[in-house]
This record gives structure tokens, C-alpha cells and sequence, in this order.
């Protein structure tokens, strides 16, 4: 029997109780259909409204901010609109799974979740790259050329991602092969192998960009304190705490999708569905998670927050603007 997820799934009604003790009545009301609805739908719907909401203040103030207009905040912009699709996706997807079945709204469905999820993971990878030109080029970050640069990394992230989206609706779909599908239907096995093998590619690209910046960190730390002419406390401390916090943001990233990225090479869709949706919703929260560590932690969303929610800037708060840079 397939075990597979699908993303738009009928539901099979619990079978009907008969009696045998002759009671008409119990024997009516046993053979009502019973829909159930899987806990692990839920957690996905219930994560799904969280990410939505999250990403939607954030691209709001992003949006109605002018302030909030240069490559960092764009950036940011970008991977909030991503989440919060993705947020939107999980949601739908809940509705369409228990309300209607259709297999072209399942691949709408399908497609919409893989374009959302790709444009999210290639956003951090962009706002990597951001953050190691801030650093690397800091006398030329804010020029015409590094504008560009953002644009086309905008560009690619989201064309990369819609085409990767609108496969499954063109055809590579496993809706009249299922022994092709993989553990997440209507999606082939060679579908997901991209989509794993695109973001262990990503993760890498991550990792050997973070690693740079950790180096220029520590050596701008360094030479900030030898012009000091000695090095003092707050120098190990600061470094420390940059290196932490690039670590927290890799390591959250990485030990999201990690497992879900695995087991979409190595499992096969015969296998419990219980084990896709252990993998799969780890890797939602790393939607939750983004706006928390990119856009809630930054003093000028901060200060946006304030104004927006409270309807005044309260001078007695105290907010530092932060650089791309800053990590």
C-alpha cells in the first residue's frame, strides 16, 4: 500500500460500524461516513498561519516604510514575501485536502508550495551574499554596481524558483505513474532528487560564504584592536559573539531541511507517511524562524514596529541603525 504524502490527498472515511442486534436506529447512525483529519495536517495548518502572519507584518513594514529601501531590507522583503506564500500554501493546501480533491488543484498546490519553499532557501542564500559584500566591498557596498548585483540576484531567485514550481504543473508529476512518485505525491522521485541536490548545493554556497565571513570578522576585530595598540576583553567578546550568532543562523537553517532533504533521496514512497511529516514539518519552521532572526532582531524594523503598532516613537528607546554587516 503507497504511504506516500500527498499534498492533495482524498480522504477515505472511516468504514461503517454495522449491528447485528436488530436496532434500526443504531444501525442508521452507524453507517454515517466519519471524515478524520490527520494531526499532522494540522500542525502544518497551524504552522502555516503562524509563518503567514509573522512574514506579513514584516513585509508590511517593509512595504509602507520608506526608510526601508536599500539591498539589505530588499533582501529581507524577499524572503518575507517567500514565507509568507509558503505560509499561505500550508494553509490552502489544508482547505483543498479535506474540502476539495482535484489533481489540478493538487498541482497548483504542489507547484505554488515548491515555488514558495525554493524562493525562501535561495532568499537566505542572496542575503548571504549581501551580508559578504557589506563586508568584503564595504568603501563601494551602497554603489550602482551593488544594486545591480541585488537585482539580479532577485532576478534569478525568483525565476529559478517559479520555473522549478510550474514542473509538476507541466507534466513531471507522477499522477499517471505511481510507482514513479516519491514520498511527497504527486511528485516524481527524480523531482524531489533536484529539489534535495538544489539545496545541498545552496547549503554549501551558505556555509563556505559564512565561513569567509567569520574570517573577515575576526581579522577586522583584530586589526580594530592592534590600532588600539592592545587587545582587550570586549575584543574576544565581540568576535565571539559574531561567530555565535553566523553558527545559530546556519545551524537553524541547516537542521530544518537537513533530514527533509535526506529522506527525500533516500526514502521511497511505500514507506509511513508518519516518517515525511516528521521531516517535512521541521522544515517549516525554518520559515517561522526567518523572520525572527533577519527582520525582528534589526533596529530599523524595530523602530518601524513601534511606530506602527504604537502610533508614536517613543524618544526614551533607545535604537541603533545596524549594516548589513552586523550578524
Amino acid at each position: 500500500m503507497n504511504e506516500s504524502i500527498s499534498l492533495n490527498e482524498t480522504r477515505a472515511p472511516v468504514p461503517w460500524i454495522h449491528t447485528s442486534n436488530g436496532n434500526s436506529s443504531l444501525e442508521l447512525s452507524s453507517k454515517l461516513p466519519t471524515f478524520v483529519i490527520n494531526p499532522w495536517d494540522i500542525m502544518l495548518c497551524i504552522s502555516g498561519t503562524i509563518i503567514a502572519c509573522e512574514n506579513a507584518i514584516v513585509v508590511a513594514i517593509i512595504f509602507y516604510t520608506p526608510n526601508l529601501r536599500t539591498p539589505m531590507f530588499v533582501l529581507i522583503g524577499s524572503l518575507a514575501t517567500a514565507d509568507l506564500l509558503a505560509g499561505v500554501g500550508l494553509i490552502l493546501n489544508f482547505v483543498f485536502q479535506y474540502v476539495i480533491q482535484s489533481e489540478t488543484i493538487s498541482l497548483i498546490t504542489v507547484g505554488f508550495l515548491v515555488t514558495s519553499f525554493t524562493a525562501s532557501v535561495s532568499s537566505l542564500l542572496a542575503i548571504t551574499v549581501d551580508r559578504y559584500l557589506s563586508l568584503y566591498n564595504a568603501l563601494t557596498y551602497y554603489s550602482e554596481k551593488t544594486i545591480l548585483c541585488i537585482h539580479m540576484m532577485l532576478i534569478i531567485t525568483w525565476g529559478v524558483s517559479l520555473c522549478l514550481g510550474l514542473l509538476p504543473v507541466l507534466g513531471w508529476n507522477c499522477l499517471e505513474d505511481f510507482s514513479s512518485c516519491s514520498i511527497v505525491r504527486p511528485l516524481t522521485k527524480s523531482n524531489v532528487t533536484l529539489l534535495s541536490a538544489s539545496f545541498f548545493f545552496i547549503f554549501i554556497l551558505m556555509l563556505h560564504l559564512y565561513i569567509k565571513i567569520c574570517k573577515i570578522v575576526c581579522r577586522h576585530a583584530h586589526q580594530i584592536a592592534l590600532q588600539q595598540h592592545f587587545l582587550t576583553a570586549s575584543h574576544y567578546v565581540a568576535t565571539k559573539k559574531g561567530v555565535s550568532t553566523l553558527a545559530i543562523i546556519l545551524g537553524t537553517f541547516g537542521a530544518s531541511w537537513i533530514p527533509f532533504a535526506i529522506y527525500c533521496v533516500v526514502g521511497d514512497s511505500n514507506y509511513p507517511a508518519v516518517y515525511t511529516y516528521a521531516t517535512l514539518l521541521p522544515a517549516t519552521y525554518n520559515s517561522m524562524i526567518n523572520p525572527i532572526i533577519y527582520a525582528y532582531r534589526n533596529q530599523e524594523i524595530q523602530r518601524s514596529m513601534w511606530v506602527l503598532f504604537c502610533g508614536c516613537f517613543q524618544a526614551k528607546v533607545s535604537f541603533r541603525s545596524r549594516s548589513p554587516s552586523d550578524v
